[in-house]
C-alpha cells in the first residue's frame, strides 16, 4: 500500500535535489537498500513462504529467509529484474524523468548517462513507462469532458475510422473540469475506431458512474445514460461556438498532447509503441501541479518495485 504523501518528507524519505541524490545513491548497494524500503515498508515479507521475518543478506545482493531458506533478490520480479545496468543509472534515469518537465528522449537519456548504446536507454524509459500507471488509480469523476483526437501521420481526411494505410492512431480522452474554472486529471486510450463498443468501454473503465459527461454530438456516445452516466451533449454542427470553446478541456489537453509528442520525441511515436507514450503523458499532466520533484521520483520508484519486468524483444512486439 502507498504511503500518504503527506506523511512523506523531502531530505528524510526521499532526496530533495541533485545533490542530496548523489549523497544518497553513491552505489548500487545504496540503491538496493532503498528499494528494499519501498519493496517492503513494513519488513521483509518472504514471496514463498509470505512470512514477516528479518532476512539475511548474502553476497551479491542476494536475501534468504530464515524460515523456509528461501534465496531471492530485491530486484526479482520487479521492473529492474535480469537487467546489466547498474541500479545508479537506474535511479539517475528515474530522477531525470520526474525532473524533466517536459519529458526526456532515449537519445537524450543515453547521453546524459553515457550508456553504450541507444537500445539500453530506450528500453529504460519503456520499462519506466510501464510504471506510470497505477493499476489501483481511482477513476474521473465529477463533471468530465470525453472526445477523440488523432496522433501521428500526415492524412488531411478525419473520419471516425481510418483507413488502413493511414498512419494515424485515434486516441479517446477524458478531462475532468473544474468549476469554475481548471482541469483535474486526464486519462489517455488508443482507440482502434471511434466507435459506440469502444468508447463505451473506455468511459466506463475511466470514469465513475453517476459523473456527468459532456460529448459531442456524436452518436457513438448514444445510450451512455444505461451506463449510468448522465450525457451532457454538445451539437457542433451549425453551432455559432467553436469546438475548442465548448469542449476546452478535451481539446486543449489533444493540444499540448501532440505538442509533446513532436517537441520532445521529433514526432517519432509509433502507433504499436502509442499506448506507452500515452501512460507517461497522462502522469505527468496529472502531476503538473507538484512542487516537489523528489516526490514523483519516490512515487515512480514506489511503482517500479511492483511493475513486473518486461524484455527489450518483448517490448518491440507490442
Amino acid at each position: 500500500m502507498a504511503i500518504s504523501s503527506n506523511s512523506l518528507k523531502s531530505g528524510r524519505d526521499y532526496p530533495g535535489n541533485w545533490t542530496q541524490f548523489l549523497q544518497w545513491f553513491p552505489d548500487d548497494n545504496a540503491c538496493l537498500q532503498f528499494l528494499e524500503h519501498l519493496r517492503w515498508p513494513s519488513g521483509f515479507v518472504c514471496p514463498r513462504c509470505l512470512k514477516l521475518s528479518k532476512p539475511y543478506h548474502l553476497t551479491r545482493g542476494r536475501m534468504m529467509c530464515p524460515i523456509c531458506r528461501y534465496q531471492g533478490t530485491v530486484t526479482a520480479g520487479t521492473l529492474f529484474e535480469k537487467s546489466r545496468t547498474p541500479l545508479t543509472n537506474w535511479f539517475a534515469a528515474a530522477w531525470y524523468i520526474t525532473n524533466e518537465k517536459h519529458g526526456v528522449s532515449a537519445l537524450g537519456l543515453q547521453r546524459l548517462l553515457g550508456l553504450g548504446s541507444y537500445q539500453t536507454a530506450w528500453t529504460m524509459l519503456h520499462r519506466y513507462r510501464r510504471a506510470m500507471v497505477n493499476p489501483s488509480r481511482g477513476k474521473l469523476s465529477g463533471f468530465v469532458e470525453v472526445d477523440e483526437t488523432y496522433v501521428g501521420g500526415s492524412d488531411k481526411a478525419k473520419t471516425r475510422a481510418p483507413c488502413a494505410q493511414s498512419k494515424k492512431s485515434i486516441v479517446a480522452i477524458a478531462v475532468e473540469i473544474k468549476k469554475p474554472k481548471g482541469f483535474g486529471r486526464i486519462r489517455l486510450k488508443r482507440i482502434e475506431a471511434a466507435t459506440q463498443v469502444q468508447l463505451h468501454s473506455f468511459i466506463q473503465e475511466t470514469i465513475e458512474p453517476g459523473s456527468v459527461v459532456q460529448t459531442d454530438g456524436s452518436s457513438a456516445y448514444h445510450r451512455i445514460h444505461e451506463l449510468g452516466y448522465e450525457r451532457n451533449k454538445l451539437v457542433q454542427l451549425g453551432s455559432k461556438e467553436p469546438a475548442h470553446e465548448t469542449l476546452v478541456g478535451v481539446h486543449r489537453v489533444a493540444s499540448l498532447l501532440k505538442r509533446w509528442i513532436l517537441g520532445t520525441h521529433q514526432g517519432s511515436v509509433g502507433h504499436e509503441h502509442l499506448d506507452s507514450y500515452l501512460d507517461e503523458y497522462a502522469f505527468r499532466f496529472n502531476r503538473r501541479a507538484s512542487n516537489s520533484r523528489g516526490l514523483l521520483f519516490y512515487r515512480l520508484l514506489e511503482q517500479a518495485v511492483v511493475t513486473p519486468p518486461v524484455s527489450y524483444e518483448n517490448i518491440k512486439k507490442r
